[in-house]
Order: structure tokens, then sequence, then C-alpha cells
């Protein structure tokens, strides 16, 4: 059985914080080939397109393609501020392993 990702209080605060549902976009994460370790995330606002799984909460979406659902099974998605900066992550049990500067991993 595939357990669809999960998106956090926090990161769909963050997202009506700015704005994103107000122009029709939503948080787009993709998995994509590249990078140093073979996979890398890519993560923007977008329109929704056909085939997306849509998540919902707070009036706000994030949509992940059908290619990279597979992908990010049972993953969260969080956003997170540290000293270092703000941005959202993904907390995936289907990694491997990753680089040491974090941007990509392997599956």
């Amino acid at each position: 059985m595939h357990l669809p990702p999960k998106v956090t209080d926090r990161a769909f605060a963050r997202l009506a914080e700015i704005g994103a549902a107000k122009d029709g976009t939503a948080l787009r994460v993709a998995v994509e080939g590249g990078g140093c370790s073979g996979f890398q995330y890519d993560i923007r606002l977008d329109a929704p397109e056909d085939g997306d799984l849509v998540l919902e909460g707070q009036g706000q979406k994030v949509i992940i393609d059908e290619v990279s659902l597979p992908f990010l099974e049972n993953a969260v998605i969080d956003f997170t501020e540290e000293l270092i900066g703000a941005r959202f992550v993904i907390e995936n049990p289907n990694v491997a392993s990753s680089c040491g500067c974090g941007t990509s991993f392997a599956m």
C-alpha cells in the first residue's frame, strides 16, 4: 500500500503567509535527476496540472506530479526557520544517502 506524503501545519501556514493561493499557485514538490548523489528536489510555486496529487490545508495547496510521487512516498513536507535561513524541507524515509552539501540524495 502506498502512503502519500504529508504536509505539516507549519508548511501550510508559511504558504498562507506568502499568499501562495492568491494567484492560483501552489507549492510544487518534485524529484528530478541530478546533483552529486543522483536526485534532487525541485521546490517552487507553480500552477496545478492534470494528474498532480493535490494536498490541501489552511486554504493552501501542495502539488506533486505523478513521476515524483513514488519517490516521496510517506515523506513529510515541512517548513523550518534557522539561523542560516528559512526553507521548505523534505523528511523522506526513502532516501538511502545524501551528499555532503545536503541538496541531493540517493535512493
